[in-house]
């Protein structure tokens, strides 16, 4: 059964209205689109960004909504395009090895994952939350740029992200010396669950994805 996505709940009744004046804005002054300290700065997108954050909702969380507003308009601007792995396609990432070359980039998507397979303690202490899925585009310098959406259910308000931003790490080990993905939480491998522990281990998996789904 097809799951719903962040940018339905968030985006859907938005996206129609507001998207295109922000796409003609930063067109018409020949801006890169994949540049989000340009993007925030166009008048368009500075007041859409306005009416979605509450002024209690200002601050630090102020940059988590410039980056899911930012990945969100990118998906939509390149066709709002959405791979869904199964559950042997995602374990099969988790265990994938070094990586060879790849073509070029696909533009932005959203990649669901199965739901509660990869889970993360985004604060050190608080319960775990599973991993829905993540935006990914690439930017300047062909540099990744991951949006991961964790505790997501249309039923509940709200949910957690993750971003990571960098070149691919390419890494085939934890620094403790302990596998990518391995499970951390209590019962997790009893339960056949992965973790995803740190920034440079979220760009491995999106990139990863990536590759795997760019011709799909």
């Amino acid at each position: 059964m097809t799951r719903s996505t962040p940018f339905e709940l968030v985006f859907g009744g938005l996206a129609a209205e507001r998207f295109p004046a922000i796409r003609d804005s930063l067109d018409r002054a020949g801006a890169d689109p994949a540049d989000r300290e340009r993007f925030i700065l166009d008048a368009e997108a500075a007041s859409l960004l306005r009416d979605q954050v509450p002024e209690e909702g200002a601050g630090a969380a102020v940059t988590e909504h410039v980056a899911l507003l930012h990945h969100a308009w990118l998906f939509w601007r390149d066709g709002a395009r959405t791979a869904v792995l199964s559950r042997e396609e995602a374990r099969a990432l988790a265990m994938a090895s070094p990586p060879g070359a790849r073509g070029a980039g696909g533009g932005a998507r959203y990649i669901q994952f199965p739901e509660r397979l990869f889970w993360a303690e985004l604060v050190p202490g608080s319960p775990h939350e599973p991993l829905d899925g993540f935006f990914i585009h690439e930017g300047s310098a062909s540099e990744l740029a991951v949006l991961a959406i964790f505790g997501f259910h249309p039923a509940r308000e709200g949910f957690s992200v993750a971003a990571a931003r960098g070149s691919r790490p390419a890494i085939m080990a934890r620094p403790d010396g302990g596998a990518l993905f391995a499970p951390v939480m209590a019962g997790g491998t009893e339960a056949g669950l992965l973790s995803l522990v740190g920034e440079d281990e979220l760009l491995e998996l999106a990139a990863r994805a990536r590759d795997a789904i760019k011709e799909g």
